[in-house]
């Protein structure tokens, strides 16, 4: 078989690739999957494979006839990964993105071979955890012990479930979060580490794989740590660009859902350019020199998947990540790995992410962001053609600069008018674009929830639009199902004006109203008529009512 493989054309295997991104395209644009598991009412038997709990409510993925994933609320039971159950509910396929270029569910599942959901109305143990599965369960169950679990789930497990949202929020911005997800990076420093300890026995090679195999099994199959396991296991036997080919086409075979995957993306692509650019790279013998180029390379093969994924990029990462390379391979990896093996050293590793978390918020206020719009396939097409020109030839990166330059200005080359109703649930939320200015009249709210709709919808969908600032914010009354939201937007995003309806202000008004104050943004009330950009909108209700929703905004408004 080796021998095939060392014969086989780079060419051939282009070839091969084109054909399966064909196979691809044809299976995800048509929504086809193989489902063993019907809709309606029914009952599924199975082995947990994953387990989490919020508040009352239990979520489970269940391997039975094909994967499923369960939700069950007012769970009384604890149940461990490994335990056979069996649950009756309604089953059904999850739905997709109910707002433009945002976060799609159903897809997500897909890409983890999930396509049927279920909400349980009952859930039956049938046997305790056995085998592998209980080794997995033991582990999880020791890192709940640590201080340090969060980041001991998330660089040895692939799990960051427990990590503050705030923190994976500053940690994206700053363009390391690639970082928390187990890569090559983590593969390849853990088969360094299985070296140095096997390297006496005949057969290391053997032994380091299944070890790696297992470590696979324990991040659940991640697509990032399947190829970086499977590059370990055959790279000795097969020229490694043609591996990179072979194992993309096979994964994507397997499960053509992966390409919604952003760790899967990011995998191949980086991995395909460091690989195409190794000359490059090896030129320099300065270590900090070459990480510089490793990080220039990996930050220009990932722009467009940042761009279509996170709708900005962050000009400083590549600098950024010159400082949070070494600093988690060396350090944070190495020490999580052995807090798990040996817990006293887990004071030392909350004390090592401490910095790590200061250090990365200090050194976010220095970033350099650009809003980027999403983009259609051809252009993101383009480039690449850009981004593999540049890397040959640093004088092509002009025409790249050109081409970001003219992507972070597009809204200015825009004169079409657009209204959006963004999907925020009870409430409302309208976008207004026209031509030069950006209206939103209201931002919906969800009573007595930590989700926030501005920093998970509304703030996401601006800037996939590439907008970079509200002109005016319209608020249609003051409660909380439709202007709940204000205070996170404005402390998250630039407004310019806010405009209140006509009556006295609650108290939610009041706080939103010495925000405002605070950063100096104008505030307006009981408006009778804006004229933006020679459109007018005319508000109709003036007359004040002792009602909150009695005195909501009406507004009439002719477009074009």
């Amino acid at each position: 078989m080796h021998r095939c493989m060392k014969k086989l054309k780079i060419s051939s295997l282009y070839k091969v690739l084109v054909l399966v991104l064909i196979y691809v395209y044809i299976v995800v644009s048509n929504g086809l999957y193989f489902k063993k598991y019907e809709v309606g009412y029914g009952k599924v038997e199975g082995t947990i494979i994953d387990v989490s709990y919020i508040d009352d409510k239990v979520t489970i993925i269940l391997s039975g006839k094909e994967k499923i994933r369960i939700t069950k609320y007012k769970n009384n039971s604890t149940y461990e990964i490994g335990d056979v159950i069996s649950a009756s509910g309604e089953i059904t396929v999850p739905v997709g993105n109910s707002i433009f270029n945002m976060f799609n569910y159903r897809n997500y599942l897909y890409s983890n071979k999930i396509h049927v959901i279920m909400s349980a109305d009952s859930i039956e143990k049938i046997s305790l955890s056995t085998g592998l599965y209980k080794i997995k369960s033991l582990i999880y169950k020791r890192i709940e012990q640590l201080e340090s679990k969060s980041y001991v789930k998330t660089f040895i497990l692939g799990d960051k479930s427990e990590l503050d949202d705030n923190i994976k929020q500053v940690y994206q911005e700053n363009g390391i979060s690639h970082l928390l997800a187990i890569s090559g990076m983590h593969i390849s420093l853990l088969a360094a580490i299985l070296t140095f300890v096997f390297k006496k026995i005949k057969c290391h090679h053997l032994i380091i794989s299944l070890f790696l195999i297992f470590y696979a099994f324990l991040t659940s199959f991640t697509p990032s740590v399947i190829r970086a396991t499977l590059f370990f296991i055959f790279s000795k036997s097969i020229d490694i660009k043609k591996l990179v080919i072979i194992v993309v086409s096979c994964m994507l075979i397997y499960n053509p859902y992966y390409i919604f995957n952003v760790g899967f993306l990011f995998s191949f692509t980086i991995s395909f350019y460091l690989i195409m650019f190794s000359k490059l790279i090896n030129r320099f013998n300065n270590y900090f020199v070459k990480v510089l180029i490793v990080s220039l390379i990996s930050f220009l093969a990932g722009l467009p998947i940042v761009i279509n994924n996170f709708y900005s990029i962050n000009l400083s990462s590549v600098f950024l990540n010159i400082i949070f390379v070494p600093f988690v391979s060396f350090i944070v990896f190495p020490f999580s790995l052995l807090t798990l093996i040996f817990p006293f050293l887990d004071k030392i590793l909350v004390i090592i992410t401490n910095i790590l978390e200061n250090l990365s918020m200090f050194l976010n206020s220095f970033n350099i962001v650009i809003t980027m719009c999403h983009v259609p396939f051809y252009i993101v097409l383009l480039y690449y053609i850009f981004i593999t020109l540049t890397l040959h030839n640093f004088k092509c990166g002009i025409w790249l600069v050109l081409l970001l330059f003219l992507h972070a200005n597009v809204k200015s080359f825009n004169s079409n008018y657009y209204v959006t109703s963004i999907d925020v649930g009870q409430g409302d939320s309208i976008l207004m674009e026209l031509k030069s200015k950006t209206i939103l009249l209201d931002t919906g709210g969800i009573t007595g929830s930590d989700y926030s709709i501005a920093l998970n919808k509304t703030i996401p969908y601006l800037k996939s639009r590439g907008i970079k600032k509200i002109d005016y914010l319209i608020l249609s009354h003051g409660d909380f199902d439709h202007m709940g939201e204000a205070i996170n937007l404005v402390n998250n995003f630039k407004v310019e004006k806010v405009i209140f309806n006509c009556g006295g202000f609650n108290n939610l008004e009041q706080q939103l109203m010495k925000l405002l104050d605070k950063k100096k943004i104008h505030y307006y009330s009981c408006v009778n008529e804006l004229n933006i950009d020679n459109n007018k909108l005319y508000f109709l209700h003036t007359r004040d009512f002792d009602n909150e929703n009695d005195n909501s905004n009406v507004i009439y408004t002719e477009i074009n």
